[in-house]
């Protein structure tokens, strides 16, 4: 359609589009031009004053139609004049990419989807081309084009199929939103609206909720005895939406060779060991990093004193008058170890200032989950054994760790009330966060801890201050959140209820006579399996290796079994379309051949014609673009030292330029078929 026609009418269309959107006066009527001319004249102005965000949305809708014109006219010109796509589809897929990895969208079945119509319509142009050639006179039936499609479309079933099912690498390079944000200082907890998201370990816990980001960036490097959970910090405060710290007073200083900070009594069975923590560059925590039991630390590189927080364990480390981070340490620390019968059978009373503290709860706590409470606890009559059927609650009833798509609750609803009745799936913040709230409503003292789990075992063979110890590399995907329970006479205690993490504390039980330790027996109310120490820590792991259970559960075989059938089958088609491809000249010139045989007139002879000049432009001689029939025939001749081919393309030209309907079959039929044997051979 000529431009002077189409614009006006694409203009006549916009309006209409705005119209309907946006404006109430009468089309086209003065008052509604009026109106058209406000929103320009208006929005021109706020353009050249920059102040993009006043932009209104009338004329925002203007900019979105006018680009889709633009858009639809490059489409239509790349497509259908130019018969070129791979550009648009490689601009396409980085597109794609690009908002998967720095936006919250995601890809995975917008990629698939465009892996399937980049196929179509790439094959498509490719049979456009090879049969609508109006240069060159190439101009092919359109019965032949739509048999072409057919295996178009079954290479791309097939290659989407195999796509599908075959088994994906991870990914190859790290995730590069956690750096971005760390180096930007947007580490932590964060977010507008209902978008919140972690990316490691983070201080603001106001709002919980929303994806944990991973970032298996190293932060740490711990060297140890046995795996420890690295504690920093606890807070006391449960708002509804996330934790406050309301007891950052009294803070005292420490010096590094004598802490003076326990969570526990002095009379708590311990093991004296020694570690040593080193920290990269990417350690954004100006804090102590600690296992529970720490004495003291050494081998500093600088003078430091630490400003300690009794009440929350919380240690910061200061250098003159500016916070720092400690780059490397040495430390000794008591790992306590619990015993089981003290913690069940403690009659002693609560101090005033740890109920005053930690038994805090908002309105927002809704009354069924103070029940729910009440109904895992209800058989149990010692607080050990309430505090583990918490804890072990969460192992089964529906409950499903998962760092994506974690919800975030409304204005009017309550955190912990969401997960444990609506969503049921989240990671350490949910688990954590929802035991303690439960543990208070049974007027159980509980707090609410963050730091780092033990990470992923490096070497079991590391020798430190005259041992043989364990290299633990911490990253900032194992920051973790987890349980502390009060205990009188003993102390806090933590405990751990997420899914797929081990509690690495100690706990046994004193027998009777000789007064000799054991292990924890199986006799433990109520009974929990926990998973293998190399389970616990990385979140993305946890989620990898409870898909991998899932496969390996039963039925799985069944499973295995299907996808090996559809494999071979795939293959086997594979291969035969393969084999049908190599030889596809072949068995078309035979049955091109038969049904010119069998039908024997003009339209049979057409096809047959087409198909051997398709052959020769492949097997004997390239056709130049522009070059005549009777030219190339020429060409062929002199090649078989004949004259077959300029008989045959004589017949041809007879046949389609002068309408001539009389046809010497079996002439005509000996010389394609001569023709077609010398170019195949």
């Amino acid at each position: 359609m000529p431009w002077y026609i189409a614009v006006p009418l694409k203009l006549l269309g916009l309006l209409f589009i705005l119209d309907g959107l946006f404006i109430g006066e009468p089309i086209f009527s003065r008052s509604w031009w009026l109106l058209v001319y406000d929103q320009l004249s208006y929005n021109i102005q706020i353009i050249a004053a920059q102040e993009w965000w006043k932009l209104t949305a009338f004329f925002r809708s203007l900019l979105f139609l006018v680009l889709l014109w633009l858009v639809s006219y490059l489409l239509h010109f790349w497509l259908v004049i130019a018969q070129k796509a791979f550009f648009f589809i490689v601009l396409t897929f980085i597109y794609l990419t690009v908002i998967d990895t720095f936006t919250p969208y995601g890809g995975q079945t917008s990629i698939i989807r465009t892996f399937i119509i980049s196929m179509v319509v790439l094959g498509l142009l490719h049979v456009q081309r090879e049969f609508g050639d109006k240069k060159t006179g190439n101009r092919r039936h359109p019965g032949t084009a739509w048999f072409s499609v057919v295996p178009l479309v079954a290479v791309i079933l097939a290659a989407t199929a195999v796509a599908l099912v075959m088994p994906k690498f991870q990914p190859q390079w790290p995730d590069p939103v956690p750096y971005l944000q760390s180096a930007t200082g947007g580490m932590g907890s964060g977010g507008n609206g209902d978008v919140v998201q972690k990316v490691g370990y983070g201080e603001n816990d106001s709002r919980l909720g929303g994806s944990f980001i991973q970032d298996d960036t190293l932060v740490f490097q711990a060297v140890v005895k046995d795996r420890q959970y690295w504690r920093i910090e606890s807070k006391d405060r449960y708002t509804g939406k996330g934790w406050q710290d309301t007891l950052e007073e009294p803070v005292t200083s420490v010096a590094p060779d004598e802490l003076e900070y326990s969570t526990f009594e002095d009379d708590v069975e311990t093991e004296t060991s020694r570690g040593f923590l080193d920290f990269t560059n990417e350690a954004n925590f100006r804090k102590l990093v600690y296992p529970y039991g720490t004495t003291s630390i050494g081998n500093l590189e600088t003078e430091v004193d630490i400003a300690l927080h009794t009440e929350t364990g919380e240690m910061e480390t200061d250098s003159g008058n500016d916070q720092v981070q400690l780059e490397r340490y040495s430390l000794n620390y008591d790992a306590p170890a619990f015993e089981l019968n003290q913690l069940r059978e403690g009659t002693g009373e609560d101090p005033a200032h740890i109920r005053d503290s930690y038994l805090q709860l908002p309105s927002s706590v809704s009354e069924r989950t103070k029940e729910l409470a009440g109904e895992i606890t209800a058989e149990h009559d010692n607080r050990y054994d309430k505090v583990k059927a918490v804890e072990s609650y969460f192992s089964s009833n529906g409950f499903e760790y998962s760092t994506s798509d974690v919800a975030v609750p409304e204005e009017e609803e309550d955190y912990v009330d969401q997960f444990l009745f609506e969503t049921k799936q989240g990671y350490c913040d949910n688990y954590s966060t929802s035991m303690v709230v439960m543990l208070r409503a049974e007027e159980i003292p509980a707090r609410w801890v963050k730091g780092f789990t033990g990470g992923e075992l490096e070497d079991a063979g590391t020798e430190l201050f005259g041992e043989t110890m364990n290299s633990y590399d911490i990253t900032s995907a194992n920051a973790h959140s987890w349980v502390e329970v009060y205990f009188p006479e003993v102390g806090w205690v933590p405990f751990e209820p997420t899914q797929g993490f081990t509690n690495n504390t100690d706990f046994y039980t004193e027998t009777e006579g000789d007064g000799t330790d054991s292990e924890e027996d199986d006799t433990e109310s109520p009974e929990v399996e926990t998973p293998e120490e190399e389970q616990q820590g990385n979140p993305q792991q946890i989620e990898e290796q409870e898909d991998e259970s899932a496969g390996a559960a039963p039925g799985g075989d069944d499973g295995n079994t299907g996808r090996t059938i559809l494999l071979s089958v795939l293959g086997v088609s594979i291969i035969l379309g393969g084999a049908l491809y190599a030889t596809r000249l072949s068995w078309l010139s035979w049955y091109y051949g038969r049904r010119f045989r069998k039908q024997g007139d003009v339209k049979a002879f057409e096809a047959s014609f087409r198909h051997l000049l398709k052959v020769l432009d492949k097997k004997v001689v390239k056709r130049k673009s522009g070059e005549t029939l009777r030219s190339y025939a020429k060409k062929i001749d002199r090649r078989f030292e004949g004259n077959e081919m300029q008989r045959l393309t004589n017949q041809y030209e007879r046949l389609v330029y002068r309408k001539e309907d009389h046809l010497k079959r079996g002439d005509i039929s000996e010389l394609w078929e001569n023709l077609i044997k010398k170019a195949l051979s």
